[in-house]
């Protein structure tokens, strides 16, 4: 594992997500390490043509979510990234757990570091956890970070 070359942050845009980036870019800065940036977008279910419900097209709205992605990927890496780290932004379409394992493979990350939203009961069961399954099925090591605790 070491040393670390490549690490792979995903981000959702969430606050959780911004804690793992403090630990992804503390660590690329230790390691000198190149920062990956990775965001899934996630398709809507198309169910007979292009165009959903009352003309609303599905395809238009899958560009523009990736073109909005690309740029609010670009904001982080200037307003929350040290100037000093190499940082590599991606946004792909798919399910989150799949694409996260895909592209720190594709990268050959040595490492991921990822939040946990902190779901539990029925939200865990019903919507599952995208860091459990990156845990579960990547092929490097994963750093995961907790959400803050904040008091409660």
């Amino acid at each position: 594992m070491l040393p670390i070359k490549k690490i792979l942050w995903p981000t959702d845009f969430s606050e959780p997500s911004y804690e793992a980036l403090k630990t992804a870019q503390e660590l690329a800065g230790h390691f000198l390490a190149e920062l990956y940036i990775v965001h899934v977008v996630t398709p809507i279910p198309m169910l007979s043509s292009a165009t959903g419900p009352s003309g609303f097209d599905v395809g238009g709205f899958h560009e523009q979510l990736m073109d909005t992605s690309k740029e609010s990927l670009k904001d982080i890496v200037k307003d929350k990234i040290a100037k000093k780290i190499k940082t590599h932004t991606r946004v792909v379409m798919g399910r989150a757990p799949d694409e996260i394992v895909s592209t720190a493979e594709k990268v050959k990350a040595d490492l991921i570091v990822i939040s946990t939203h902190g779901e539990t009961g029925w939200r865990h069961l019903v919507f599952g956890s995208v860091a459990e399954k990156v845990v579960r099925f990547s092929s490097c090591p994963v750093l995961t970070i907790r959400k803050p605790d904040n008091g409660n």
